[in-house]
């Protein structure tokens, strides 16, 4: 699950998270508006007249570390975080109007060549240039067994001199994946300031996840948070097919099946704009079998839709349980 995230991050340069709903149809983003981008100082309606043919809704934006339910009059300012829902084949385009595309991954170095290291390099090796940095002898020796088109490096990811000897200034992201944080924080710094131009770290110690990010490293990521939603999904109620933690455990997506009908549904059989839904809860998108539907006012919630909802209140989770558990003249 941590190595599928972390290749999401990699398919979507300057994305800071990227979740999959309903088989990887849609996708909900987090990215971070930039000044110059088409959509900063303007507001969300101006989204959809700006880019007819391009379906997506804003779910929500993060201001300062506050959450702002967004509605068509708000206004996206610089260094808001903004998550937004789109099908797959959407995603780049409204990224490029929050802020200037980064040029695809190409040069990947990792740091570690563990579980993590090893299944990442695994999936990437056939479309990326790869470079493993191991410290264990015997492990660069089953790594290079393995793989079949990665380059195997036996040292420290922390040594400059080897850094600089394997280009590191020519490495479009460095990925710090050592069950070390603080070989994974040290050798990330590292990196960059030598020349790598995006760093991703995996950080074991929740609290210092916060501390690193945004600064010298681009990107960090807690196991914790990137696993936590497969748990979440079995103890949720209602049909809950996927849930994903987001900002470190302050929000959740959602994605619920609904049952029933307009008798014994809160949803089926309703608009979206004549659901009850919670506050700080908003619908992002519906999915209904191959078709991804935006989650606008007049869509009407049918039995079997996948609806993926955001949360930002994680007090009103059972309230959103409670939405799509079904009454008793279902049975």
């Amino acid at each position: 699950m941590v190595t599928d995230h972390i290749r999401r991050l990699i398919e979507y340069p300057g994305a800071l998270q990227v979740l999959e709903f309903a088989g990887g149809q849609a996708q909900l983003v987090a990215v971070k508006a930039f000044y110059g981008g088409p959509l900063v100082g303007q507001e969300l309606g101006f989204l959809r007249r700006h880019m007819p043919n391009v379906d997506t809704r804003v779910a929500a934006i993060y201001r300062r570390n506050r959450p702002i339910i967004p509605r068509g009059d708000t206004v996206i300012e610089a260094d808001d975080e903004v998550f937004f829902i789109a099908a797959r084949r959407d995603i780049r385009a409204v990224m490029s109007e929050l802020r200037r595309l980064d040029r695809d991954f190409r040069r990947v170095v990792i740091a570690g060549g563990g579980n993590i290291g090893e299944r990442l390099a695994e999936h990437l090796e056939h479309s990326h240039q790869v470079k493993i940095i191991e410290h264990g002898l015997e492990r660069c020796t089953q790594l290079s067994e393995r793989l079949d088109r990665t380059v195997v490096l036996h040292g420290s990811a922390t040594s400059k001199r080897l850094l600089e000897e394997e280009n590191i200034e020519d490495c479009d992201i460095f990925c710090a994946l050592t069950n070390d944080d603080e070989v994974n924080i040290m050798s990330s710094m590292l990196a960059k300031r030598l020349g790598a131009k995006k760093v991703l770290t995996l950080i074991n110690n929740a609290a210092y996840v916060d501390l690193v990010q945004g600064g010298e490293i681009d990107i960090a990521i807690s196991p914790q948070q990137a696993t936590i939603g497969s748990l979440l999904t079995h103890v949720r109620r209602g049909d809950i097919v996927n849930v994903h933690s987001l900002r470190r455990g302050a929000a959740e997506a959602i994605e619920a099946i609904a049952h029933g009908d307009s008798r014994s549904s809160k949803v089926v059989g309703r608009a979206i704009d004549e659901i009850d839904l919670p506050s700080g809860t908003t619908i992002g998108a519906i999915v209904r079998g191959k078709e991804v539907l935006i989650a606008h006012d007049d869509v009407v919630v049918e039995s079997g839709d996948h609806v993926i909802l955001f949360v930002v209140d994680k007090r009103r989770i059972r309230d959103v349980e409670r939405l799509f558990q079904v009454g008793l003249t279902f049975f």
